[in-house]
């Protein structure tokens, strides 16, 4: 397998809805279904693989050293810098809480299949949902964490931050609902593979994405795209606005308010 960078997620995000992700003949070698153990985990749908979702070698400028994993929850990105000036990239989800740390920390615990733990503060906002979930869910394709997870500590102690699979590929590239950094879990099996523990993680600023990755501008599909990518974001306003007249022409229609 190709060398693969590192997602990061806060310990107790939840993953929303399972996605099913079929075999295609579109989707590459990389996200193809695979067997791991008694369990096969599913292909990544081809829909979802688009070019800032997907592993792919960039040109990387960054300051980091090489081995280094670089996450950009602004940019939506992940790199894991593997030789000088280039680096494997990979689109990641972000949650709230994936914004609420930065600076760097290191790999120091590693999991397959790991089980999951609401927060307290998770509980007491929706007792209802999380409160059943109290005692954690058993690891598995239907977890949050997905297939593997890889712990972020700083000083010695865990940072509740995890490097992650997920139960919806879907939301990979988008701003989710829950608290965490999250990537496909083909991405992250081959990562828990290659990287070793002790691995330094660089978590950006909105400052430092700013200055390397440039202004992104979200489209109405919820994905992140340069603010440069002038036609496809003109084409992205052009759609919604079509949308809105076509909503407006239904509701004339239904109320009879519909002009001479």
């Amino acid at each position: 397998m190709a060398l693969v960078p590192l997602v990061l997620t806060v310990a107790a995000c939840a993953g929303g809805s399972p996605t099913s992700s079929p075999s295609s003949s579109n989707v590459p070698s990389e996200y193809a279904a695979r067997e791991d153990g008694t369990r096969v985990v599913p292909a990544v749908n081809s829909k979802y693989l688009n070019e800032r979702n997907k592993r792919r070698w960039v040109a990387y400028n960054g300051p980091e050293e090489v081995g280094t994993i670089v996450v950009d929850p602004y940019a939506r990105v992940l790199y894991h810098i593997y030789e000088e000036g280039r680096a494997m990239r990979f689109g990641v989800a972000v949650g709230k809480a994936g914004l609420g740390f930065s600076g760097t920390g290191v790999i120091r615990r590693k999991e397959e299949y790991p089980n999951w733990t609401p927060t307290q503060n998770m509980i007491r906002r929706e007792p209802d949902v999380y409160g059943p979930l109290k005692g954690g869910l058993k690891g598995g394709l239907d977890n949050p964490l997905g297939a593997r997870a890889l712990y972020l500590y700083r000083n010695g102690r865990d940072t509740m931050y995890r490097i992650h699979g997920t139960m919806d590929p879907s939301s990979i590239g988008k701003a989710t609902s829950a608290g965490c950094i999250r990537l496909f879990n083909q991405d992250v099996m081959d990562m828990f593979d290659e990287v070793p523990l002790n691995t330094k993680v660089k978590v950006r600023t909105k400052a430092e994405s700013l200055e390397l990755e440039g202004e992104m501008v979200e489209l109405s599909t919820g994905y992140l795209v340069p603010a440069a990518s002038f036609e496809v974001i003109d084409a992205d306003r052009a759609m919604q606005e079509q949308a809105a007249q076509d909503d407006a022409a239904r509701e004339a229609a239904l109320t009879g308010d519909v002009p001479a």
